[in-house]
């Protein structure tokens, strides 16, 4: 039995990569091949175009200073400050003493915890915990940083400044991030590239946009379906009149006024149950769920229109 096999990626300097999948489907296995916290049995690991596979001893402790990491449940010491948490890091590099609280403070500031410095890991909350750790992780100024799911222990509202913070880390000091998540708008907010896993294989990778508009894989496309979220309630359901479409906007068509331009041009009702618009990369992808309800040839010209304008249209039922 394999955690993981048979991957192969490349990930450029620079970018930010999740991994995504459901649990058990090998993405903390392979995220911790790349600082040998799991030692693959076979193949090779290449970082900076050097085989990091066999790497043990000193000169696996000085790759590991180059590979901050972030971990899901920040793994904090609970008997240090906030200051000896980042500290530690540097300690353990070897840092000289005059260098340490010089760079702690730096990174405390650029994390928003300057007025924390001297708090313990139980005065801060679940947000701050793991701002602590990413400030940890950069103490020895990394050239790559690990994320281990660093958003699922928090709520919604920490969820969104710490990932806007990792994206300010990569677009400021243009380090590599590999981020491990298993739901999808984590993707659509923070990732350039994308791969994702089942059963510890590598089952489809690419751009995050091409990964939303054109998911090939079944585990991609139940993934993205969900972060979408469009089932209808069966109350609704059983109001609609008329032919019940669900219909798929890319790029400079999600924006064109194609439902509008269908109903006048045909004379049909057209009603929007349910809808929305992503943007990913700065791309938008839009998604609708309509009813169309009018005389049959009618809403068939209207249907075709749609379809021809747009990227995907399903059908659902027929009236």
């Amino acid at each position: 039995m394999h955690a993981v096999k048979d991957v192969s990626l490349k990930i450029g300097k620079g970018e930010v990569f999740g991994i995504v999948g459901a649990s058990g489907a090998g993405k903390s296995s392979l995220l911790r091949t790349v600082n040998l916290l799991e030692r693959p049995s076979s193949g090779r690991v290449l970082v900076g175009g050097s085989d990091i596979s066999g790497l043990s001893g000193e000169p696996l402790r000085r790759l590991r200073q180059g590979i901050g990491m972030i971990f899901q449940h920040f793994n904090l010491i609970r008997s240090k400050t906030v200051f000896d948490n980042v500290a530690l890091a540097m300690k353990i590099a070897g840092a000289s003493k005059s260098s340490i609280e010089p760079r702690v403070l730096e990174l405390l500031s650029l994390v928003g915890l300057s007025e924390k410095r001297s708090a313990f890991p139980s005065q801060l909350s679940g947000g701050q915990k793991q701002r602590v750790g990413i400030a940890r992780a950069l103490a020895n100024n990394p050239k790559t940083l690990l994320c281990d799911e660093p958003t699922s222990a928090l709520d919604l509202e920490s969820t969104r400044s710490i990932l806007e913070l990792i994206k300010d880390i990569n677009l400021r000091f243009g380090l590599t991030v590999v981020i491990i998540m298993h739901e999808m708008d984590v993707v659509k907010n923070i990732c350039d590239k994308v791969a994702v896993m089942s059963e510890g294989a590598l089952v489809e990778h690419g751009y995050a946009y091409s990964i939303f508009a054109h998911p090939r894989h079944i585990t991609t496309q139940e993934l993205v379906k969900s972060s979408m979220n469009l089932e209808l309630p069966a109350s609704i359901l059983k109001k609609v009149k008329g032919m019940l479409v669900k219909i798929v906007y890319r790029g400079d068509r999600a924006i064109d006024p194609v439902i509008t331009d269908a109903a006048r041009d045909y004379n049909v009702n057209i009603s929007i149950l349910h809808g929305r618009i992503e943007y990913i990369g700065g791309r938008p992808i839009g998604v609708l769920v309509v009813s169309l309800d009018g005389p049959r040839c009618l809403v068939v010209m209207a249907l075709d229109r749609i379809r021809r304008r747009t990227a995907e249209l399903e059908l659902f039922n027929a009236a």
